[in-house]
């Protein structure tokens, strides 16, 4: 029966919800994430504590991390692990699961991470672990390296993460009532649901409404526009790491997209909701895949995680209630500017102060700075500044200097990533003088990130349309006043109000064109008002923190997410013809 409100006192009879993410950022010093998916989902947890909400996750250990980003002089990538110390942050589960992978009994354990809200509440954490005697040594790594290894590799975690997970929920006692899968990465947990419903029966004998029984406990979430990023896995690998059975089931049950086991697919086909990560993702969700009801909701982060402490005391001062209802943001429409430039003077003075004892350069605190971090992935187009040196010369002289700050991380397989790295870096040296300034951070992560979006002065992103699902820098940019100059894909589309959240890149048909309009914007807009009008910039810093801040956060999201995916309201009859005649 579903809750008659959402209320916290109504959610203990609507279910326990299991949160399945390959990667989560719970502790800027525990390295189990690699970037925006992983933030997100801690984001999603912090918020869920905050919020009251009856709520577990699930994950892999990560016992060698991602990497940390070493750059040489000539923008060089090269990467070192990130071995810790579960022990030194997690307790460990008695209870033992297994899992069969290639045919190997593999035996998975739990660690236990408790995140505690702003009222206490905790949602537990826990973290699969191969690492065990019982294992062969390639098994005991299978929860070493996140996103490490071939396909072969990745499909193996999948299976641990997926149906031991699942398998691990049910031996620690948690009745769920909803099983959430932030990606497909966890795709799996659905096979290990209907073979529970069959009672470990021969998976021949699966019945529609079996299928439905499973269906009714999922839901989905996915955050890739493209149909490379979906994993994807060939037949031969399917048979020979998950089984001929199991595999055969999958592709009877339309799990196989152009004769690949498609973890998209498995995920749509047993969840009974669905959604992208932003308005215009859920659009071209649907559109790769028609045949399903994708709906879409906002991403968010964590106001308290990334909002700098300075600005959050000008909030507890002006606005004491905003911890615990971020719509109270809102209210910053009234803050002091005085105080929001103070604020803004002091965050950006210690990301200035991190910069020069990272990069051993002095900034000038009252130079334009731009802000561009995010992982080095091509289609990001993180060199799409340079398009025009010499344009770019000229404007950092006009405005009396320009300062420009790079971070970003390319996947260790990734060449591509990595010649965009090299190519930044080539080009800042060759374009730094006194007027324009550049500089590429190593190791971007958490603690860098959250100095980066505080202290610059425009946050930039450039992705190639449609490619960005969402993006979540250019919130926590705005949680801290800083607007965003970019290009009109997935939160900013429902982000940018010109001129008083910032500044749209206009659609070109090519880069040059965007390149263009980028120069336009930073040239006749961004400078002149950085320059010659600070109350009125600071009355778009204000503007910012109230428009953006108050609506893409992670508690907003959470909400929704327990209104349309977790604890659905019956709708009214004559509700529901309205809304599917909207739809129609």
């Amino acid at each position: 029966m579903q809750p008659k409100s959402l209320t916290p006192e109504s959610f203990p009879s609507a279910g326990l919800v299991a949160y399945f993410s390959m990667e989560i950022a719970i502790n800027p010093a525990m390295p189990t994430y690699s970037g925006g998916l992983g933030v997100l989902a801690g984001d999603t947890l912090r918020s869920a504590a905050d919020l009251g909400v009856p709520l577990v996750a699930i994950t892999l250990l990560h016992r060698k991390g991602y990497f940390r980003q070493h750059l040489d002089s000539k923008g060089v990538q090269s990467e070192d692990i990130q071995a810790w110390n579960p022990a030194d942050f997690l307790t460990e589960e008695s209870p033992r699961v297994a899992v069969s992978v290639e045919g190997r009994t593999v035996a998975i354990r739990a660690w236990r991470y408790d995140l505690k809200g702003c009222t206490g509440h905790i949602v537990p954490i826990y973290l699969l672990d191969t690492d065990l005697d019982a294992n062969t040594g390639w098994d005991r790594g299978l929860t070493d390296h996140l996103y490490g290894g071939d396909t072969n590799y990745r499909l193996q975690q999948e299976i641990v993460l997926g149906m031991g997970g699942a398998r691990m929920a049910n031996a620690l006692g948690l009745r769920v009532n909803v099983y959430h899968m932030n990606e497909g990465h966890a795709a799996l947990l659905t096979l290990a649901l209907l073979e529970s419903q069959l009672g470990g029966g021969p998976l021949g004998q699966v019945e529609a409404a079996d299928v439905e029984v499973v269906r009714q406990k999922c839901v989905f979430t996915t955050h890739t526009p493209v149909p490379a990023g979906h994993d994807r896995f060939s037949s031969e690998q399917a048979i020979r790491i998950l089984g001929g059975d199991r595999t055969a089931r999958l592709e009877k049950l339309g799990c196989f997209h152009e004769g690949l086991l498609n973890m998209t697919m498995v995920a749509l086909r047993f969840s009974r909701y669905a959604n992208g990560v932003a308005m215009q993702h859920g659009k071209v969700s649907r559109e790769m895949f028609p045949e399903f009801a994708i709906d879409s909701i906002t991403n968010g982060v964590h106001a308290p995680t990334w909002i700098s402490e300075p600005v959050q005391q000008m909030l507890d001062t002006h606005i004491p209630s905003w911890r615990r209802d971020n719509l109270y943001v809102r209210n910053a429409i009234d803050l002091p500017l005085p105080e929001v430039i103070q604020a803004h003077a002091l965050a950006k003075e210690e990301l200035l102060a991190e910069v020069a004892s990272r990069a051993g350069l002095v900034l000038n605190p009252k130079v334009l700075t731009l802000g561009f971090a995010r992982r080095a992935a091509t289609y990001k187009r993180a060199s799409l500044l340079f398009t025009d040196p010499e344009r770019l010369l000229k404007i950092a002289t006009e405005a009396g200097g320009l300062q420009i700050l790079y971070a970003g991380k390319a996947h260790p397989q990734d060449e591509p990533g990595k010649a965009l790295i090299r190519q930044v870096i080539e080009t800042a040296g060759e374009l730094s003088n006194d007027m324009l300034r550049i500089v590429y951070l190593e190791n971007y992560a958490w603690d860098l990130g959250a100095l980066l979006t505080a202290g610059v002065d425009v946050w930039v992103n450039t992705p190639r349309r449609p490619y960005e699902a969402s993006g979540t820098s250019g919130m926590k940019a705005a949680m801290n006043g800083v607007p965003s100059l970019s290009i009109l894909d997935g939160w900013w589309i429902e982000g940018c109000i010109e001129g008083v959240t910032g500044w749209a890149i206009e659609d070109g048909a090519n880069d040059a064109e965007e390149a263009a309009s980028l120069y336009d914007k930073l040239q006749n807009s961004v400078v002149p008002l950085y320059l010659q009008a600070p109350e009125k910039w600071a009355h778009m810093m204000r503007t910012t923190i109230a428009f953006n801040g108050s609506y893409f956060n992670t508690n907003r999201m959470v909400t929704q997410y327990m209104r349309n995916a977790y604890y659905p309201v019956q709708l009214t009859e004559k509700a529901r013809v309205e809304e599917a005649a909207f739809a129609s």
